[in-house]
């Protein structure tokens, strides 16, 4: 029953694929209360967020299983595999075995290392497998899923229904779209032709694992009494490390996908401890005919599923709500602001790998990719289209590398993340004379009070005075102020957030 191997692996991938899917491509904020759990069982995430519970299960798992971490919880990892479907089914040249690409596999991953080390958070989100998934579907997929959306939208309308509502469709960063447009490409080309090079000779989280995956305790064995050397297993290994001719199996780059067990006609191929592999001892002596207890491996690869959803985490409720929208010109901040629970610029910056969850997770529309070179693809935060409302902490709660840290609403309303500035020049009651007071009024934490320009002129307009010690950025002034292209109030974030 080795085949099973294969089936229980494509059930446990489409699952974790399609709940992170769907995770990024949803826009209601019900996902994250389901799956929210899915993100911070990846590897590097795991890491950064100093979950070592995590860190130690998928550890312990590769030690034990080899590398499934690579093809049934990382989302890059089993996208690589439908790409490689098609691309095996649209043509007849299958796959070769090559030895491992050392030269370019190392080189990475200290590279790697050095971008974390240095704080070069472009360069680790370029590497990163989950950040480049998490892009791909923020910018590319998102766009599609949502105006699919708006047509179901628009025809329930028009037979007064309102099972679906309209979600507006908006271009956060073209930078960040040309390159999880590129990403995908390349990635789709590699894969449709080559199956898993990008994993292992490329992915940083891959060759980590592969340090303990060359000890696993089960891997893919040859039994040389039944082998007759057809090669088919070579032809199907999308890792490219299985060597008919030698009888061997690189278990570095094996992600135990099962392909090769099931192409297998002569069943030569098990996944069992090494020492019960023939090939470890050909004496006469220890050769049976015994089928290998595929019941008991069944069971394994089974409490593999059971120990990673026992990992879920209960998601927080949140009902950050949906703000009305009106095109505005960003302002040049000094200071970027980063979102409440992100504790300071440079330990998001640190942190961060650019997945950009929170962007897609967030409600009021306030978050988008950086454009800053050193930062590009971090979220960071503008109120051209909404402002940061004080019972939203949604993009606390689905932060899986702790670049944002859990936030209760209580909390975020005392964070000062920026301050409120005034711009004279820009105020509509000092340019024609027109009462307003926007932002004083809906101002959350009343730090902007309405006062004479000129005290000593009773016909002096009114205009807002901000108390910057009370104010914490919100954004709620910026985004409401009525004065258009530029605003006449805008935040200017702090390096280091602050308690008021």
């Amino acid at each position: 029953m080795n085949p099973m191997l294969r089936k229980i692996r494509i059930i446990l991938a489409s699952v974790m694929f399609t709940g992170l899917l769907l995770l990024f491509l949803d826009f209601t904020g019900t996902m994250h209360h389901i799956v929210g759990w899915m993100p911070k069982m990846q590897l590097l995430e795991a890491a950064l967020a100093l979950n070592v519970a995590v860190v130690a299960v998928l550890v312990v798992l590769t030690l034990i299983f080899g590398r499934i971490y690579c093809s049934v919880i990382c989302p890059l990892g089993i996208m690589q595999d439908l790409f490689g479907w098609l691309g095996k089914r649209s043509r007849k040249r299958r796959y070769t075995y090559s030895r491992e690409v050392k030269w370019l596999r190392y080189p990475m991953l200290v590279a790697f290392i050095a971008a974390l080390a240095l704080g070069l958070g472009t360069v680790v989100q370029l590497l990163a497998p989950y950040s480049a998934f998490g892009r791909i579907a923020t910018n590319v997929l998102q766009p599609v899923w949502q105006s699919a959306n708006n047509v179901l939208a628009a025809i329930a309308e028009y037979y007064d229904s309102y099972a679906f509502y309209h979600s507006d469709v908006w271009l956060r960063s073209w930078s960040s779209l040309a390159i999880a447009a590129v990403t995908l490409i390349v990635l789709a080309i590699i894969s449709w032709r080559n199956g898993r090079t990008y994993c292992n000779a490329v992915c940083p989280v891959g060759t980590v694992l592969s340090f303990f995956s060359r000890f696993s305790w089960f891997k893919v064995c040859f039994d040389t009494e039944k082998c007759r050397n057809c090669s088919l297993c070579t032809k199907n290994c999308k890792a490219a490390c299985i060597d008919f001719k030698t009888h061997s199996v690189d278990a570095s780059r094996c992600v135990v996908c099962g392909d090769c067990i099931e192409a297998c006609k002569f069943g030569a191929l098990s996944y069992a401890h090494k020492r019960t592999n023939k090939q470890t001892d050909n004496s006469p002596g220890n050769h049976t005919n015994k089928k290998p207890d595929a019941s008991r491996r069944t069971f394994l690869v089974a409490t593999t599923a059971l120990a990673t959803t026992a990992l879920a985490q209960e998601a927080k409720k949140t009902d950050g709500g949906l703000a009305e929208i009106e095109d505005k010109v960003a302002p040049h901040r000094q200071t970027p602001i980063a979102p409440p629970g992100s504790l300071s610029v440079n330990n998001l910056a640190k942190r961060c790998t650019g997945c950009q969850l929170c962007i897609s997770e967030c409600p009021n529309e306030v978050l988008r990719p950086s454009t800053d070179l050193l930062h590009l693809m971090q979220p960071t935060m503008s109120y051209e289209r909404g402002y940061c409302r004080p019972e939203c902490n949604r993009c606390s709660e689905v932060c899986p590398a702790g670049a944002i840290q859990p936030i209760r609403h209580e909390d975020k309303v005392s964070t000062q993340i920026g301050h409120a500035v005034w711009i004279k020049k820009n105020c509509l009651p000092v340019i024609n004379g027109t009462p307003c007071g926007n932002c004083a009024r809906h101002c959350p934490v009343e730090a902007i009070e309405m006062m004479p320009l000129d005290i000593d002129d009773d016909d002096s307009p009114f205009v807002p005075m901000v108390n910057e010690a009370r104010c914490i950025g919100c954004g709620a002034c910026e985004y409401l102020c009525p004065a258009r292209p530029f605003s006449a109030i805008y935040v200017e974030g702090h390096e280091v957030h602050k308690e008021v």
